[in-house]
């Protein structure tokens, strides 16, 4: 009977592969008898060669059983795998099978040439496959052989081998058609480490991993900047990190290549491992994914993305040691990189990303609100320029450069609190000086001094600045010390006609500095917290009165300076008789000067010479009042021949309409032959012979006091005019005045004396002001004059 004439692969577990477990031997399956049954009919089975007979013997199929290595996959159906170097269990199924079945069944190599082979013989049996008796419970229909499977050759990963068989001893070696004939040997699976020794390796590549990955991000963070600030501004132990990194850390595309080439082989190697030890390629794949996401990734960057400084310093040796180990191929990329990219500079931020970080780290730095406006103010500085913070022109305080040193003006500028001040002409575009209030140290308000003399004595230098000019030059140029204020302008290019110069406003360095701080300076002075919004400061408690030293009483209207005042009280006291001081003291005749209607000024009219008010005098008309010249010129026409000539400075008239002085003769101005300044229109000589006023006679006013003085000639202003004019009254007062300062007080006087006893405790004075207390000293030295005061007010 021909072998494999009816293939069977057997009933329960059949199908190979039994995946490395023992199975006892079972009964023939139930589909036996049936296919027997199909071998008995005329034509049934494929079996080759002459028919069945005698103790011929007919393998229909068979079965592993066991093996003591059992193949990887193992699938249900197709040929049997079997590993090298195994020892397998094969039942075969068939008919007149017996104990010596064994002794029929071999198995040869199936090679490409002869994949295809029919109803042939076996081609050559191979002894890669050693086939050998098995257990003795071998039926008539199943038979148990033990086959061992020989290793393959160094360069054979799996090699198929197809069943022969025997009907008989002499008969030829028949194949077995079919897959299920067919057994495939595979190559043994060998594990590359131990198991110990593949757990250890996979728990250091993943921590490794993590380490490579945290160090990526950790190191690569830290810039050369950020690492030379920490060095210079950070904490010891940060200093101590930050000197251990930098130096590393400046090679920054040679350290980036060697942590992604060790990340890269750390990953590699923890794949192969794991692929080894669980055998599934989609197992390893998962496992290493899992790993390496969890422990390689998240964690590590987690960690290394807060505490990147300690990390890579307490890891710098391990960093070190894979740069060193990585060199060979890091080293040659980073080069290539340093050439293409350039060097790395690290982070560095401009004004305006400088200043956004300040404002959104505010929350968590330890700046406060103050000092993170000056820094924001010191940025912003040349960003801004000089016409976003000057003082609009409309809104500065200015002097007119014809002003006079008075006590009005000296008390405006001391109620402005300004130090410097601009001086205009004409317009107050046109700054012409600068007044600076430490000026008017030698200044005296009585003086008068014309504002230009001082302006023109010191000099100051004007500072001219354009409106668009940058505030961190602005302050360059006050830090150099030639002026803490500059005049703002612009060329204005608009309307028809030649471009100008319009000035715009004031600048100081005040307004600079408060641009850096972000808010305003304020002093006991200032009127305004902004000049630029003019919002008022609430609180003015401290602002001194200075109007408190100002005497309203004798007060000039018109301001003559000192040397001319004096000038004029010395003339009068030595040249005119009636203000002689045996007539009125030198001291009531100074007051009487300073009284505020006696020094006059009248303004010349060009267009009508002949105004009324040019006219002192008018011919024919009364006149109660005293004039002397003290500046300007005038003309005087006298007598019946109207005759005309002109007079100036220190030429008075009009001494009759005073008073008369005994003994002396009163002549007409007509009768007088020659005239001069000292002389002129009044007497024609002093008289020798005067009697003292302290007499106690009243005729020295007796001739003229009480007539009324009619002039007889007339005098007109040629010019502007400053003259001295006291009336009638006024000298009347002044020579009551006098009288009564030169006589002695009676000793019988009435005046309440005060009681001899013990004196009494004084009461505690009334709070006073520190203006009321200067007053108080300027008034103790008019005290010894009191009994005087009512006649010299009345003057």
């Amino acid at each position: 009977m021909a072998a494999g004439g009816g293939r069977r692969r057997g009933g329960a577990g059949a199908g190979g592969g039994g995946g490395g477990t023992t199975t006892p031997a079972a009964a023939p399956p139930p589909l036996l008898p049936p296919l027997l049954l199909l071998l008995a009919l005329p034509g049934g089975g494929a079996v080759a060669g002459p028919e069945a007979g005698g103790g011929d013997s007919v393998i229909l199929g068979m079965r592993l059983e066991e093996s003591t290595k059992p193949a990887a996959g193992d699938p249900a159906r197709g040929p049997i795998r079997v590993t090298e170097g195994s020892e397998v269990l094969l039942r075969l199924y068939g008919l007149g099978l017996g104990p010596r079945a064994g002794e029929r069944v071999a198995f040869a190599e199936l090679r490409p040439a002869n994949a295809s082979v029919g109803n042939g013989t076996c081609p050559e049996r191979s002894q890669d496959l050693l086939v050998q008796p098995g257990p003795a419970e071998a039926r008539d229909t199943w038979a148990l052989l033990r086959v061992r499977v020989q290793p393959l050759r160094k360069d054979e990963q799996a090699k198929t081998y197809v069943l022969c068989s025997q009907r008989g001893p002499g008969q030829p070696w028949l194949p077995h058609q079919g897959p299920d004939g067919r057994i495939v040997v595979l190559e043994e699976k060998k594990s590359l480490l131990p198991l110990w020794l593949q757990v250890i390796l996979i728990a250091g590549l993943l921590v490794l991993s993590g380490m490579f990955s945290g160090l990526n991000l950790g190191l690569m963070a830290l810039d050369p900047m950020e690492l030379r600030i920490v060095q210079n501004c950070g904490t010891d132990k940060e200093k101590r990190y930050a000197q251990k990194i930098e130096p590393i850390r400046r090679k920054g595309n040679y350290l980036l290549c060697s942590l992604l080439l060790g990340n890269v082989l750390v990953n590699t190697t923890l794949t192969i491992l794991l692929d080894d030890l669980i055998g599934s390629g989609v197992g390893a794949v998962v496992a290493s994914t899992i790993g390496i996401v969890i422990f390689g990734e998240i964690v590590p960057q987690a960690l290394c993305s807060r505490h990147g400084l300690a990390v890579g310093a307490n890891t710098i040796v391990v960093t070190k040691f894979f740069m060193l180990l990585t060199f060979p191929l890091s080293y040659p990329i980073s080069k290539l990189l340093d050439c293409i990219l350039g060097q790395e500079i690290g982070t560095v931020y401009n004004r305006e990303k400088l200043v956004e970080m300040l404002k959104v780290t505010e929350p968590y730095n330890d700046l406060v609100r103050e000092e993170l406006n000056m820094i924001q103010g010191a940025l912003e500085l040349r960003t801004k320029t000089v016409e976003d913070v000057m003082t609009p022109l409309q809104n500065c305080f200015m002097i007119n450069r014809d002003a006079i040193l008075d006590f009005n003006t000296m008390l405006e500028i001391m109620e402005s609190g300004y130090t410097r001040i601009p001086v205009y002409e004409d317009e107050r575009s046109n700054i012409m000086d600068i007044l600076y209030v430490k000026d008017l140290a030698f200044v005296d308000p009585d003086d008068c001094t014309p504002l230009k003399t001082i302006t023109k004595f010191y000099n100051h230098p004007i500072h001219f600045v354009f409106h668009d000019t940058k505030l961190d030059a602005m302050l360059e140029e006050f830090k150099k010390g030639k002026s803490h204020l500059a005049i703002v302008q612009k060329v204005n290019n608009e309307g028809e006609g030649d471009p100008f110069y319009e000035v715009l406003g004031l600048v100081t360095l005040e307004d600079v500095i408060e641009e850096i701080i972000k808010s305003e300076i304020l002093d006991e002075s200032d009127m305004y917290t902004d000049n630029r919004s003019k919002k008022r400061v609430g609180n003015q408690k401290n602002k001194r009165d200075f109007s408190a030293f100002k005497d309203p009483i004798n007060e000039q209207k018109v301001k003559v300076s000192p040397q001319l005042l004096l000038a004029a009280h010395r003339f009068l006291s030595t040249e005119v008789t009636l203000f002689t001081p045996n007539y009125i003291s030198e001291k009531i005749l100074l007051r009487l000067l300073k009284y505020s209607d006696v020094i006059q000024e009248l303004k010349f009219d060009e267009e009508n010479k002949r105004c009324p008010r040019h006219f002192l005098y008018c011919k024919n008309k009364a006149a109660d009042y005293f004039i002397l010249i003290l500046q300007g010129k005038v003309e005087v026409e006298a007598g019946k021949e109207c005759m005309k000539f002109e007079a100036g400075a220190f030429s008075y008239y009009g001494v009759m309409a005073l008073g008369s002085v005994p003994g002396s003769e009163i002549r007409s101005p007509s009768h007088v032959g020659s005239l001069n300044r000292s002389a002129s229109l009044s007497y024609h000589e002093r008289s020798d012979s005067v009697s003292s006023p302290g007499s106690g006679s009243n005729n020295q006013l007796g001739t003229g006091t009480g007539a009324q003085y009619v002039a007889d000639f007339s005098v007109r202003a040629l010019t502007d005019l400053q003259f001295v004019k006291i009336t009638r009254q006024e000298y009347q007062n002044g020579l009551t005045a006098s009288r009564m300062d030169s006589c002695p007080q009676s000793p019988d006087s009435t005046a309440p004396k005060p009681a001899a006893a013990l004196p009494e405790k004084p009461e505690p004075p009334a709070p006073a002001d520190e203006t009321t207390s200067l007053l108080n000293e300027r008034n103790c030295l008019s005290r010894r004059s009191n009994h005087s005061s009512a006649l010299e007010n009345a003057i």
